[in-house]
């Protein structure tokens, strides 16, 4: 398990200022992504290694998740 306390993480630059959908990303120090939903910090954590993370990016830039 990976330990994300002292972590520091960025809202998204895509994220909703209506108090809707706000995602929340870390940079941990392997070089893998944390990712949140900051209405929820508690909540659930989605990790990515850097291929995984490369991957995603690359999927939301040709609209693989529209």
């Amino acid at each position: 398990m990976i330990d994300l306390a002292g972590v520091v993480w960025r809202k998204s630059s895509r994220s909703n200022g209506n108090g809707g959908e706000c995602v929340e990303i870390a940079d941990l120090p392997d070089g893998s992504r944390a990712v949140r939903d900051s209405k929820d910090q508690g909540g659930p954590v989605l990790l990515f290694t850097p291929p995984e993370w490369r991957a995603f990016v690359e999927g939301v830039k040709l609209g693989e998740f529209d």
